[in-house]
């Protein structure tokens, strides 16, 4: 990834690979990009956005954007994306990650290699997804997971996402590693979850790694830290 750390440069527009560490909100690796870059060039003010949110329990590529490159963060939104990670069987969380508390514990010694790989093949390709109460998304002008936060429930109405390819890298029940391709608006929690059901025992997302964006990869990127120590070394 090619940065030109310059005050022209990033009110021009520069598009950035962040590699975003584990419990930071999409929203404050933002900000603190976004105060970096103003603090460094004594700048009042800087456009900076991200093309793709990821959850505080996921850490992986981000794509953001600076100065007239937030114009075309929509068309850098609507790319496919790849995740790795980790879901573990027998139980749900609400959260359907490790954000809240497991509930609902049931056995997992019925499910074989052969079943779980076999339950792989029920998504694959166009399927109806509900994302998690606790997501981002909107519904009358508030975050789900603010009214999640606050004990309310709400309807979420289902969607259409596209599993490109759903892969089991290693398994060892109850955990099991896979990776995925999938469309914009998939929730690999709400993907995570769906899968427990349809085996019937509950399972919930513990890791969860974004390796692509497009043709975006993490290993293109930067740290958080290594991007904000190459500003100050400028």
């Amino acid at each position: 990834m090619d940065i030109i750390f310059s005050k022209e440069a990033f009110l021009e527009g520069q598009l950035l690979l962040i590699d975003k560490p584990l419990e930071w909100t999409s929203f404050q690796v933002v900000n603190k990009i976004r105060w970096a870059i103003r603090k460094e060039f004594a700048i009042k003010k800087i456009k900076v956005g991200h093309a793709g949110t990821l959850d505080p329990l996921a850490s992986g590529l981000m794509i953001i954007c600076t100065g007239r490159m937030t114009k075309q963060i929509e068309q850098y939104m609507g790319m496919d994306k790849n995740y790795t990670g980790t879901f573990r069987l027998g139980a749900t969380t609400p959260s359907y990650d490790l954000e809240t508390a497991i509930s609902d514990p049931k056995p997992t010694g019925y499910i074989t290699d052969e079943v779980l790989h076999k339950t792989c093949t029920h998504f694959v390709g166009d399927i109806q997804q509900k994302p998690p109460l606790h997501s981002a998304i909107k519904k009358d002008g508030k975050r789900l997971y603010t009214l999640a936060r606050a004990g309310k429930t709400t309807e979420i109405p289902t969607r259409t996402v596209h599993i490109s390819n759903i892969e089991l890298t290693n398994i060892n029940i109850p955990d099991v590693r896979f990776s995925v391709s999938c469309s914009k608006g998939t929730y690999i929690r709400s993907l995570a979850h769906d899968f427990g059901q349809q085996l019937g025992c509950g399972a919930h997302l513990t890791a969860l790694r974004r390796t692509a964006i497009g043709n975006y990869t993490i290993s293109n990127s930067l740290t958080l830290d290594a991007f904000l120590r190459s500003l100050e070394q400028k």
